[in-house]
């Protein structure tokens, strides 16, 4: 469940590839798939997360709303991890934005927490 002025991911599709626990850690790969027009909603991450852009182009957003960085194909992604790092990744692009994700958490600790857009934002 979303907090209530949460913003939840929109035509974002999640494939898990793999998860592994090692030593009371959880290390899950995955394949995120996000249409044109879509994003992953605002969020921060509990844990480290490490991406690289496979096909597509994903807009930065950060907690300011403001674009910190626009991603092509090929690029690696490294993503803070906290409460101070809240963000939204977008396609808006013409085709599919693919990534893989591995996330890095304590066990049984969630990939990603949604939060509401920042005030005044009009990304969601």
């Amino acid at each position: 469940a979303f907090p209530a002025s949460a913003t939840p991911p929109v035509g974002v599709d999640v494939q898990t590839l793999s998860r592994n626990v090692v030593d009371g850690t959880e290390y899950v790969v995955t394949r995120i798939t996000v249409a044109p027009g879509g994003g992953t909603g605002w969020h921060y991450h509990p844990g480290d997360v490490f991406g690289f852009i496979s096909e597509g182009t994903m807009t930065h957003y950060d907690g300011g709303c403001t674009v910190d960085a626009v991603y092509a194909a090929g690029a690696p992604v490294k993503e803070g991890a906290g409460p101070g790092f809240v963000h939204n990744g977008r396609n808006e692009g013409p085709t599919p934005l693919v990534m893989e994700v591995v996330y890095i958490n304590p066990v049984g600790a969630p990939k990603s927490v949604e939060v509401p857009a920042p005030p005044g934002c009009p990304v969601s």
